[in-house]
């Protein structure tokens, strides 16, 4: 080929790129021009993922309440759980398209903390829904279940349900970096009366909160210690996939599994005994909160600032003698804090 050619289409490629860029930055900016010209206040909705049904939750909630105050929501995500890459990008997006507020729930409570300032020196309010950064304060506020104390009634009823029975637990966590998983993980020990690294502990499996990656998880850990009768997950999608391994291993009934979501299907799953209990959390609650802060701070400058607990119940038919819980009547008509 010759170099004639070859310049041709190093500088046909480049003209590409250069265009493609141009486009997306164009596009930013022509989206903050029109909600300028149409007088309207942008809010960013970044969440972990797209498709795991708690953050679709966020996202209706955020949504309604967005078009109820007459904010402009635009709604990002992570390709998966653990995407920090992904959700850096999306705020730098959020940023050159105009966000007054930008509501995050970070793959990693560290890993966002540069462009969290970034968004906060141009004067954007920045709030946590669902996971906190470490540190806390790295945002105005943060919407949040108490993770730590939704993983001790996870542990707490798991270690009663138990009763005089010697446990063997398997452990179904999340992913690692994210205070979600470690406060639950922790506070489910705590709940349990052990500590890390008790012989009690049969093992482990990293499962990003995803139903397949449970499911394997799950099967490993059965494989290597048949005699695992109760498990710790992370959330729901990771306890259906637990679910689903120990019914191919014929052990569906003398293995109690426990979770954490509180999702009208997890709830469903408690009913079906599939499931022993879950700690219903409220990511509508959170949401509308969060949309709520933002329309405040465009109005009045006002910030909402520390950590809001939005609450927690523990979801069971089957009450353990001195823990608060909700029947599952109760858990399919508050699901997730609304519909």
């Amino acid at each position: 080929m010759s170099a004639l050619r070859l310049s041709r289409i190093f500088a046909s490629t480049a003209f590409a790129t250069t265009a493609a860029l141009g486009f997306a930055v164009f596009s930013s900016l022509a989206t903050a021009d029109r909600a300028e010209a149409a007088g309207e206040v942008i809010v960013g909705l970044v969440t972990k993922t797209e498709v795991n049904p708690y953050f679709v939750k966020l996202r209706q909630a955020a949504e309604a309440e967005a078009k109820k105050k007459g904010l402009k929501l635009i709604a990002r995500f992570g390709k998966f759980d653990g995407d920090n890459e992904g959700q850096v990008a999306a705020i730098e997006d959020l940023i050159s398209a105009g966000a007054k507020g930008i509501l995050v729930t970070p793959n990693n409570s560290t890993g966002m903390l540069g462009i969290i300032k970034k968004a906060r020196d141009a004067g954007i309010l920045v709030i946590a829904l669902d996971t906190a950064t470490d540190p806390a304060d790295a945002v105005d506020a943060t919407y949040a279940t108490d993770n730590f104390e939704a993983g001790v009634k996870q542990g707490t009823y798991a270690k009663k349900a138990m009763g005089d029975k010697k446990p063997v637990l398997a452990m179904l966590d999340g992913t690692p970096g994210g205070t979600v998983d470690t406060f639950r993980h922790n506070g489910y020990l705590q709940g349990f009366g052990i500590k890390e690294g008790d012989p009690v502990i049969a093992g482990s499996a990293i499962t990003n909160g995803a139903q397949d990656k449970g499911q394997t998880g799950m099967e490993n850990l059965l494989s290597k210690n048949g005699d695992i009768n109760v498990v710790y997950t992370i959330n729901e999608p990771a306890a259906a996939g637990g679910y689903a391994a120990l019914k191919s291993f014929g052990k569906a009934k003398s293995v109690m599994l426990t979770s954490i979501d509180g999702s009208c299907q997890g709830v469903k799953d408690v009913k079906s005994g599939k499931v022993a209990a879950t700690v219903m959390q409220f990511p509508y609650k959170m949401a509308v909160a969060g949309v709520d802060a933002v329309a405040e701070y465009a109005k009045t400058g006002k910030k909402p600032s520390g950590f809001i607990n939005t609450g927690s119940e523990l979801i069971t038919d089957k009450p353990m003698p001195g823990l608060d819980s909700k029947d599952t009547a109760w858990g399919l008509k508050n699901c997730w804090g609304g519909e």
